[in-house]
């Protein structure tokens, strides 16, 4: 029989078991941390063992004293490279599998954000595991909850792989707060990185007053039926009133109204705000997978047959260029 010392660890492993641990992957720019990592960490707390973070990148201390506050975190980890600017998957991935061998993680979570999907697939592949994507509830170490066919189905599965490689929708997990934090830092040794692969050239980001579409409280979102990327500038003035982040439908962004950063859907952003406008948007079921768990749905179409009025708490049949203009002179 194994009796449990202060080298409990040591025997367990000794003894062919594997203590379950966490890392979580931050994403940040190194300034400051992305929301979404704080959602990925409660997720990773409901894994149950111990939960670390990896922070890489250039410079981001700032990073890693934010994250250092947060609480249920035993060390962060810091990888810091002039190879890591832009944060591309193929320099990224090295880092995470050495850090895994060292570490011996059982689980490897990330936001299921752009940064999630392109780093995590690429780990799993180099693990020769299945990558758990999108995830939306834990139900133990092993099974997790995802939605497939554009949300109209849950899906719960149970991974056998020895060590799992998740994405998290970030909607819905709580955030984690910062505070009662006292993880230790420690820097990781760098691995070498490959750079005959890809370069990073540039960014162009855009930049808003408004808040952050996926962590905006309010959201209002315009259609096909908005005619024209002019037009939007009635969302604009609306959400302005409403402190409002401002998204559109994939019709929206295939006409070329609106940059594809705005887009809500199942291949946009996933979205979950206290308050979400849907104006001139049918109510397709890709753009319902992207915003349908809103606590509060507004519909506001001419056609009163829109299927966006079936999943909405309320529904004004009107013409939207009457509507949203009285509306926001109202407010």
């Amino acid at each position: 029989m194994l009796s449990l010392t202060r080298n409990a660890p040591r025997l367990w492993q000794a003894a062919g078991c594997r203590l379950q641990s966490t890392l979580v992957v931050a994403e940040h720019d190194n300034v400051t941390l992305n929301p979404i990592t704080l959602n990925a960490l409660t997720a990773a707390k409901q894994l149950g063992g111990e939960v670390s973070c990896l922070v890489a990148g250039k410079d981001c201390a700032g990073v890693v004293g934010e994250l250092s506050k947060a609480a249920g975190i035993s060390k962060i980890l810091v990888a810091e490279s002039e190879a890591l600017n832009g944060f591309l998957p193929e320099r990224l991935t090295p880092i995470v599998l050495a850090t895994q061998k060292q570490f011996n993680f059982t689980h490897i979570v990330s936001g299921a954000t752009a940064f999630g999907k392109s780093l995590l697939p690429r780990v799993a592949a180099k693990l020769d595991v299945a990558p758990i994507s999108d995830i939306i509830e834990v139900k133990s170490a092993d099974t997790f909850v995802r939605t497939i066919y554009a949300g109209n189905a849950l899906l719960t599965l149970k991974s056998k792989d020895p060590i799992k490689v998740i994405t998290v929708r970030g909607t819905s997990f709580e955030a984690a707060l910062l505070e009662g934090g006292s993880a230790t830092t420690e820097a990781t040794a760098l691995p070498e990185l490959p750079t005959e692969m890809s370069d990073f050239i540039k960014q162009e980001l855009s930049k808003s007053d408004r808040p952050e579409l996926t962590a905006a409280k309010t959201v209002v979102s315009g259609g096909r039926g908005m005619k024209s990327g002019d037009n939007f500038q009635l969302l604009y003035a609306l959400a302005d009133k409403m402190n409002a982040a401002v998204g559109a439908s994939r019709a929206a962004v295939d006409a070329g109204f609106v940059p594809n950063d705005m887009q809500v859907g199942q291949t946009g952003k996933i979205v979950a705000p206290e308050l979400y406008i849907a104006i001139g948007i049918s109510g397709a079921i890709q753009h319902l997978a992207g915003m349908k768990d809103s606590k509060t749905i507004v519909a506001i179409n001419k056609d009163p047959e829109a299927p966006i009025f079936q999943v909405a708490d309320l529904g004004l049949v009107a013409d939207l260029f009457k509507a949203v203009p009285e509306l926001t002179e109202k407010l």
